[in-house]
């Protein structure tokens, strides 16, 4: 684990547009003053660790996120953003060096502190050409994202002989979705000293508190498509962390970050208003009690719901 980082990461899915951008995925339409506001908020409560990808609205979270880094010294921010396989450019013989360059370009910086490989599209196909960039310090860590654990033990075995190493490991990891933990990834990670980067910890906005079957998720966008259909058997859970969170003066979605902290993750929360930022950062002060995780965890497999994405593969 690496200590100078910030406990929670913000994510931008939500802030590109177009193919499997925040218009599309979530029913988001961000304007250029709002991404501006939720960054500068976040710089102000030490929150500098940023994700994005190149298949985000294919480059225009890129391009938003790079238009708030300028506006910041480079090296007070960290910077995450990764190589998804199934748009690499496989007629050039260095797709992932070119598909790089291009992230760096649209976010306006020569290097990147995380870069990953989204998806095990291809397991290992990618692996020794992410090595120069390593070595030539691009790329400072290198992370695998919805990997199981015997691909992200394949990885890392190929990088060890390069003298590298995977530092991060990023997968869907939430109170309702816990194949990361089950699998054994979270104990590996721990174990070699990887960081694990848990994204949907709120479930897209499930988890939030915010949502009922009285005040469903917006209808057409494809959370709620997925989510609506449980919001009865959510309900349950949403209130008991609700009501976990009353000592803490916490909201539902703090207790949802905050036991994701407790299982010794690093959130990665998407962040698309200002009070998306404060809820991270106050969530990251609250220490639960092994009762409060092992209550909700019950509470969690009692609803049966489960929240796997259709483009994960089973962890275990």
């Amino acid at each position: 684990m690496m200590n100078n980082l910030p406990k929670i990461a913000l994510g931008t899915w939500s802030w590109g547009a177009g193919f499997a951008g925040g218009d599309q995925v979530f029913g988001n339409h961000l304007s250029n003053e709002q991404m501006q506001q939720v960054f500068d908020a976040a710089i102000e409560h030490g929150l500098t660790l940023w994700d994005t990808a190149a298949v985000y609205g294919m480059g225009s979270s890129e391009t938003a996120l790079g238009a708030q880094i300028r506006r910041y010294p480079r090296e007070s921010l960290q910077i995450s953003t990764k190589f998804t396989p199934n748009i690499a450019n496989t007629e050039s013989a260095t797709p992932v060096a070119d598909m790089f360059n291009e992230s760096c370009a649209r976010l306006g910086t020569d290097y990147v502190d995380f870069y990953w490989v989204h998806n095990p599209t291809d397991v290992n196909a990618w692996t020794r050409q992410f090595v120069p960039l390593l070595k030539s310090g691009k790329i400072k860590r290198f992370g695998v994202s919805n990997h199981n654990l015997e691909q992200i033990k394949l990885v890392n075995a190929t990088l060890a002989k390069e003298g590298c190493q995977i530092s991060a490991v990023q997968n869907h990891f939430s109170l309702l979705y816990r194949s990361s933990e089950q699998a054994g990834i979270l104990d590996y990670c721990k174990a070699n000293g990887i960081t694990f980067f848990a994204y949907m910890v709120l479930e897209q906005g499930a988890l939030s508190g915010r949502y009922n079957t009285q005040n469903p998720l917006p209808a057409g966008s494809g959370r709620g498509e997925t989510y609506n259909k449980v919001l009865p058997q959510l309900e349950a859970l949403t209130n008991t962390m609700a009501e976990i969170g009353k000592p803490y003066h916490a909201s539902a979605a703090q207790i949802a970050i905050a036991y994701a902290l407790a299982k010794g993750t690093l959130p990665l929360i998407g962040a698309t208003k200002p009070h998306h930022v404060l809820d991270a950062a106050k969530a990251a002060e609250i220490g639960l009690s092994a009762a409060e995780v092992a209550q909700l965890e019950a509470l969690a497999t009692a609803t049966g719901i489960d929240t796997k994405g259709a483009w994960e593969q089973p962890m275990a």
